[in-house]
């Protein structure tokens, strides 16, 4: 099953929601494969930095003495991927953070790994920071080797009479209705669903979705 940037974004709206009035800070990223050149781990963590001092509305000032000496610290260079995983170490030992990442599959093998691994050392740092990715089953292995023992991950899987379900309300919007007869439409019917892959979906005790982590 395909989880688009729509349902993600109830995930994130969700937190929101739950944690309205709280110092915790929400995050989002979705990979895009026609962006993946650009979208590297570097690119994505420092992504996540400028919402979350966007959106804390008042970071504590002993953070913004350390943030500017990190600054100062690579003042002439662009910031490296450790410069910033030591942002997001800083930030997010404050406070408790949130970090859903969708569409995970669509990162290239070589930066997921990086991801992973700056992920962990984050966590390793942030106790109160809760990480929920989701992505193809295909890399569901690489996920519970790389964040061994912080993960669990849950198998999304539709029925095939909610795929049938879906396509009829798709097709019954068609705009070219002549184009499509009733064999055309058995053959959509018969084949899509058997095609749709798995979904999974990874969390860092998301107590929230009764998810735990041992």
């Amino acid at each position: 099953m395909l989880i688009s940037r729509d349902d993600s974004s109830l995930v994130v709206d969700w937190l929101c929601e739950w944690t309205r009035g709280q110092p915790t800070t929400v995050t989002c990223f979705y990979f895009d494969f026609a962006a993946r050149k650009e979208q590297t781990v570097t690119s994505m963590l420092g992504s996540l930095v400028k919402q979350m001092i966007s959106g804390t509305g008042g970071v504590p000032e002993e953070i913004w003495r350390a943030l500017r000496g990190q600054n100062e610290a690579v003042s002439g260079r662009r910031p490296q991927l450790g410069d910033i995983v030591k942002m997001l170490q800083l930030i997010t030992s404050s406070r408790r953070t949130f970090f859903v990442i969708d569409a995970l599959d669509e990162c290239t093998a070589v930066q997921r790994y990086r991801l992973f691994d700056s992920l962990k050392e984050i966590l390793q740092k942030s106790p109160g920071t809760r990480v929920f990715l989701i992505g193809r089953s295909h890399i569901r292995a690489e996920i519970e080797t790389r964040l061994a023992g912080r993960v669990i991950s849950v198998s999304i899987c539709p029925t095939r009479d909610d795929i049938i379900r879906f396509l009829r309300v798709r097709l019954s919007e068609d705009e070219t209705p002549d184009a499509m007869d009733s064999s055309l439409e058995a053959e959509i019917l018969e084949k899509i669903p058997g095609s749709i892959s798995e979904m999974w979906v990874a969390a860092r005790a998301l107590g929230i979705l009764s998810y735990t982590i041992s």
